[in-house]
């Protein structure tokens, strides 16, 4: 048995049909955004409003991703703080920020353009 038999791969992403409507690629423009500023509260908030309508896949989607996104950034967080009793934490904390900062914004431009994006580094929580 592999060790990698149990690693699963990213959910494939919901199909659409035809284009997105602008009020659904600004709501996930605004869940990933919110991200920066509010961690994973944003996108909490954007993905409990829009769960229960099957019209707002693309909402739906895009707001589970950054939410995961950013509880995964979250416990990095966490554990370079803990790490900053061994001083490595305080050369990683900042490293993190910046890779959520970049990673946000590319999933913004992403989503207003209405594509389906996928954060290449992320714990699926939130299935």
């Amino acid at each position: 048995m592999s060790d990698f038999e149990n690693v699963t791969a990213p959910p494939p992403p919901p199909v659409t049909d035809g284009p997105v409507p602008s009020d659904q690629r600004t709501m996930a423009l605004a869940a990933h955004l919110l991200g920066i500023f509010t961690w994973f509260i944003g996108a909490l908030v954007i993905w409990l409003i829009n769960k229960d309508d099957p019209t707002k896949a693309f909402v739906t989607d895009q707001a589970k991703e950054a939410l995961n996104f950013q509880i995964t950034i979250s416990i990095a967080m966490v554990i370079c703080f803990i790490l900053m009793f061994v001083l490595i934490g305080g050369l990683l904390a900042p490293i993190v920020g910046i890779l959520s900062l970049v990673f946000s914004i590319i999933a913004a431009v992403k989503a207003n353009n209405g594509e389906l994006y996928r954060y290449p580094f992320a714990l699926r929580l939130i299935k």
